[in-house]
């Protein structure tokens, strides 16, 4: 068998598995995201993921537990949409900066409590939750109050929750999660954040 069959026999086969996998994925409804992992690009990819819900014409929900402190170009972007998106940014900066658990703790319940809302609400299709898992890690919001809200949401709404340090409960509840690894990064050598990469 030359390598040209025997790649042809093993994309056959590949194409089988898949076709047979699609077939049977028949439900719809809306799933619960969940990027986490001390890698970067969480909040990229759930940005990119209010991009594709745009581009559908559907309603987006965007809420910064943490960041907050400085103003982001997809934040501009993103309210560049008008009324399909709402964009929040309630947090006051990274938690080794604020050092007030008081506040920080204030600042995400606030931003909980806007959250909560928008997961009630079957006008948006997907609500992204950004650095939600640190909120939850630090016991800003406790996971007990989010989940029964998470499983009551509207059928067809998709949440993408990000940050490092996701709780295990969260892991289990989750349809769909991915776990940043970071093998390199530039800070690491003494590389500034960069305009277009990090904001």
């Amino acid at each position: 068998m030359t390598d040209e069959t025997d790649h042809q026999a093993r994309m056959q086969r590949l194409k089988a598995s898949v076709d047979r996998r699609i077939e049977a994925a028949q439900e719809e409804r809306g799933l619960l995201i969940v990027y986490t992992g001390a890698g970067k690009g969480k909040t990229t990819a759930a940005m990119g993921m209010a991009i594709r819900c745009i581009g559908h014409g559907m309603k987006v929900a965007i809420v910064q537990f943490i960041k907050g402190a400085i103003d982001t170009a997809e934040e501009r972007v993103l309210k560049s949409f008008g009324e399909q998106v709402v964009f929040l940014r309630m947090g006051e900066g990274y938690t080794w900066e604020t050092q007030d658990r008081a506040r920080d703790t204030e600042c995400a319940q606030k931003a909980w409590t806007e959250a909560a809302t928008f997961l009630r609400d079957p006008a948006f299709a997907m609500v992204i939750l950004d650095e939600f898992n640190i909120a939850l890690q630090h016991g800003y919001v406790s996971l007990a109050e989010v989940l029964p809200v998470l499983q009551a949401r509207p059928p067809m709404q998709h949440v993408v929750i990000t940050g490092r340090g996701a709780p295990k409960e969260l892991i289990e509840a989750a349809d769909l999660v991915t776990e940043m690894g970071q093998t390199k990064h530039p800070f690491r050598k003494g590389i500034k954040a960069q305009k277009g990469v990090e904001f």
